[in-house]
């Protein structure tokens, strides 16, 4: 199912270690058009069409619906998308997003303080959502929702779930949307999945998805060093892999899992005998991750899914949200937080009442607004 990795000569780990404007050596290519699009806030009203095209020489060009560059009309026309957003969470962006060590704000006539973006009144051409490939395998496709209102914005990541074997992220299409009118610049990005290539390709494809984009910041009006991970379930243990990728990874500022596997080997062992139907499929999960084989037959593929193991002081801050009785148990998250204590790391973990997991969880009452809350309190400067 698939053809197996496709990456340029450099790893992973060199891909981490580079300069900004060196990372993500795969040329990036636009793959959807775009549509008009309204994004209802409350008192912020942004409208736009156009959109960018990197092309393989990475030249920037206009796009409204041709592969050539050609102007022709948009099919669909205007949409009103819509989205509940904490309004504590809207607040607390408009102050971050609008500061000046947050974002270039434009300078009030006649001197004085500059004037926070985006205003009450603000028209803003944005675009809704562009498609890029940042490999070769069908799988590695990242959603880009972005403005060009030429003001610097932090990014916000987020890596769907599935049990590493299915998911797309199109179910993350609503959480992408509510940070996206916080003013962020958000990347929802797919990964190939166990059955495509063993672990650790989801790992690599989601470092080279982030070395991809700070490559093309300017592209995007990203800060390439404020951003932010967001992963759910299988995903979150994706992100928290990355979060602790040797020794850092430049630019992250926090990452936040909803139920993640952090420790798959802790859910290969609560699977086993005696355990209910989602720890039994999960055991089976983390086995197929892992290339079909158990922890007895390849310790080293394992020791590399076990993000407690790899916690350094270099690893950005991390926010871990689990129902209190879901099978990905709160002392999972435990287990990182310790090791990430130890080299001096912070980590909170939530525990919220009930036995919903993953997106179920993430949309309880309140644990949205908290998330919204850490990551803006994150990305502020």
């Amino acid at each position: 199912m698939g053809d197996g990795p496709s990456f340029p000569s450099s790893s992973p780990r060199e891909y981490a270690h580079r300069p900004a404007n060196r990372l993500g050596d795969l040329t990036l290519f636009r793959i959807e058009t775009l549509q008009n699009v309204q994004i209802g806030l409350p008192n912020v009203r942004m409208t736009g069409s156009a959109g960018i095209i990197l092309s393989a020489a990475d030249q920037v060009c206009l796009m409204t619906g041709s592969a050539t560059g050609k102007q022709e009309p948009l099919a669909g026309g205007t949409r009103t998308l819509r989205l509940a957003v904490g309004v504590g969470a809207l607040a607390l962006a408009a102050v971050f997003l609008s500061s000046p060590a947050a974002a270039t704000a434009t300078a009030s006539p006649g001197g004085g303080d500059p004037a926070p973006t985006p205003t009450a009144t603000a028209t803003v051409p944005v675009e809704e959502r562009a498609t890029f490939a940042y490999g070769k395998h069908y799988r590695q496709r990242m959603d880009i929702w972005w403005r060009k209102d030429g003001v610097t914005r932090p990014a916000v990541f987020v890596i769907h779930g599935g049990w590493w074997s299915g998911g797309d992220k199109k179910y993350m299409t609503e959480v992408t949307r509510s940070y996206f009118q916080l003013g962020y610049v958000v990347v929802n990005i797919n990964y190939r999945l166990a059955q495509d290539a063993p672990w650790p390709a989801q790992r690599t494809d989601t470092l080279d998805a982030i070395a991809t984009v700070r490559r093309h910041f300017a592209q995007f009006n990203l800060d390439p060093d404020r951003y932010a991970l967001l992963g759910f379930s299988a995903g979150g243990h994706i992100a928290a892999a990355v979060g602790t990728y040797g020794d850092g990874v430049p630019g992250l500022r926090g990452v936040v899992g909803i139920s993640p596997v952090v420790s798959p080997r802790t859910a290969y062992e609560d699977g086993d005998e005696g355990a209910d139907h989602e720890q039994r499929k999960l055991r089976k999960a983390t086995i197929a991750l892992a290339g079909g084989c158990e922890p007895i037959e390849c310790p080293r593929i394992w020791s590399s899914m076990e993000v407690p193991l790899h916690a350094t002081q270099g690893d950005a801050p991390m926010l871990s949200v689990h129902s209190a009785d879901e099978f990905v148990p709160p002392y999972q998250s435990e287990m990182l937080k310790q090791a990430l204590n130890s080299v001096g790391v912070a980590m909170n973990i939530r525990a919220v009442p009930g036995f919903v997991h993953s997106s179920p969880l993430y949309r309880e009452p309140g644990v949205a607004e908290s998330v919204q809350s850490w990551i803006i309190a994150r990305l502020a400067h």
